[in-house]
């Protein structure tokens, strides 16, 4: 017998959208500033929130600039939902190409997040939108 875990649709507590996964900060939140990141860079980033308890206070999220235009997902496999990546040092991208899982080596498109190999094939990262003010600052979208 063989499991296709590829096409097992998520359990109930695996969240659906950016704003389900724990600590997520809300819209109007400033994630980054657009002159901080490089054209082809992939920069991982998390934010802490001061009233949370337990272990995992943070919000992870990767923040991904080609050209003018900035992508952000959150830093979680759409697999098992462990971090794609631990440090910024171990980060395994192609600019403006793809992300890779450092613990399943999936590989997700840069411009949309979708899986197009490995385990997790046809699921997307959980995109956060963002908007860019005219001085730079990028921020979670409404």
């Amino acid at each position: 017998m063989t499991l296709n875990t590829a096409s097992t649709p998520p359990t109930p507590n695996e969240p659906r959208h950016w704003s389900e996964v724990p600590h997520a900060p809300a819209p109007g939140t400033v994630l980054g500033q657009f002159g901080a990141l490089a054209d082809g860079s992939a920069t991982m980033l998390e934010i802490t929130n001061p009233n949370a308890t337990g272990p995992a206070t943070a919000f992870r999220y990767l923040l991904l600039r080609s050209g003018h235009e900035v992508k952000a997902y959150v830093n979680r496999c759409a697999h098992f939902g462990v971090p794609l990546v631990a440090r910024q040092d171990l980060l395994l991208y192609q600019p403006h190409g793809r992300i890779t899982c450092n613990v399943h080596y999936a590989h997700y498109r840069w411009s949309d997040g979708l899986c197009t190999a490995g385990d997790c094939e046809g699921e997307s990262l959980l995109a956060i939108p963002v908007s860019i003010d005219a001085d730079g600052t990028i921020r979670i979208a409404p």
